[in-house]
């Protein structure tokens, strides 16, 4: 007796949904890149072939656009106080080019000496006197993927004025 997972094949069912039907169905909820995409679509079964053709054809009708999705991506990221150095790592992770990436960072126009100052703020009352506490609020910003210049500035700068939030 053969076991039957209750799936039925990808191969030759005129009743399973297109890799179309499938990428529409996932950015209907929310942005995707397109290495995000095709990852997808090919764990859905969809073959290589398919998936290229049917990328190109929802990049060339507006529907899918890495550069759109980094921009969404990196207000996302700039909300949650995160440096631009998680942000790149990341939006490399999800497969977007390193210039689509340059372009949603810049084009985001946000003052990372400031948001390094601000979200340090937010997770603690004050500057910490001991090495051990300072030790502590550097490594806090480095995780969330702030640079040197930018972590010493928020450390000499986060309680000087109230956020104006």
């Amino acid at each position: 007796m053969a076991f039957d997972s209750g799936q039925p094949s990808r191969s030759g069912d005129a009743d399973l949904p297109s890799p179309r039907d499938d990428a529409i169905r996932l950015l209907a909820r929310r942005e995707y890149s397109r290495h995000e995409l095709e990852s997808r679509l090919a764990a859905k079964g969809h073959g290589a072939q398919d998936v290229a053709a049917c990328l190109a054809a929802l990049a060339e009708q507006g529907l899918q656009s890495d550069a759109r999705f980094a921009e969404h991506f990196v207000r996302s990221r700039i909300q949650r106080g995160q440096g631009p150095r998680k942000v790149r790592a990341e939006l490399d992770q999800r497969g977007v080019g390193r210039e689509t990436v340059a372009e949603a960072l810049e084009e985001a126009e946000v003052d990372w000496y400031r948001l390094a100052a601000e979200t340090l703020a937010r997770r603690f009352s004050g500057p910490g006197d001991a090495p051990r506490e300072r030790a502590k609020r550097e490594r806090f910003l480095a995780g969330r993927g702030f640079e040197f210049d930018q972590l010493k500035h928020a450390l000499s700068h986060a309680w000087d004025a109230p956020a104006d939030d």
